[in-house]
């Protein structure tokens, strides 16, 4: 698909590690969030049976979303299977076997950053929203963290340390190692 918009124009901006730590903090943000739900229990007689349990599951969920995106970050940033294997406990050919799939639609999704609708008329981003659209999504993030005190009066907790592109290599594919 030729066309161009103007979150094209954003992306090149940044780097894929940059963009697959954008991801990473978003799924991490939403992980965060999830979690907090579970923390009060001012409105437990409000929630239907077992739905503490539900939101428990969502949580596993988006945990689950958040380590795939971290093993993305981690191959994009240039560690070895063996290296992110260490961390899963696991062995670097199980690690690779099991986030192929999530790596490979990851790069696929620089290739062809869309697709189209069943009907043919609607193009659909293939990249994570804070992949398609970073400079929203650093704008969000940042006041997210500033909210939160992560970054204690940091304005730019997140956006400052992403590794933005050089024009040599702002489409290089991450490393197989």
């Amino acid at each position: 698909m030729s066309e161009t918009t103007p979150y094209d124009d954003d992306r090149v901006a940044y780097s894929r590690q940059g963009l697959a730590r954008l991801v990473l903090s978003d799924h991490a943000k939403d992980v965060a969030e999830g979690a907090a739900g579970l923390v009060g229990t001012r409105h437990d007689t409000d929630t239907g049976i077992a739905g503490r349990v539900s939101q428990a599951q969502q949580l596993i969920e988006l945990a689950e979303q958040t380590l795939t995106s971290a093993v993305i970050y981690e191959v994009e940033r240039g560690s070895s299977w063996e290296q992110i294997a260490t961390y899963l406990g696991t062995t670097a050919v199980e690690a690779r076997e099991r986030y192929t799939l999530a790596l490979q639609k990851w790069i696929n999704a620089f290739e062809e950053p869309y697709r189209l609708d069943e009907a043919g008329r609607k193009r659909i981003p293939q990249l994570p929203t804070a992949a398609y659209d970073p400079t929203w999504a650093s704008d969000q993030l940042d006041t997210w963290a500033f909210i939160h005190h992560l970054g204690i009066n940091d304005r730019q907790a997140v956006s400052a340390g992403l590794v933005m592109a050089r024009p040599a290599d702002e489409h290089l594919a991450p490393e197989e190692g």
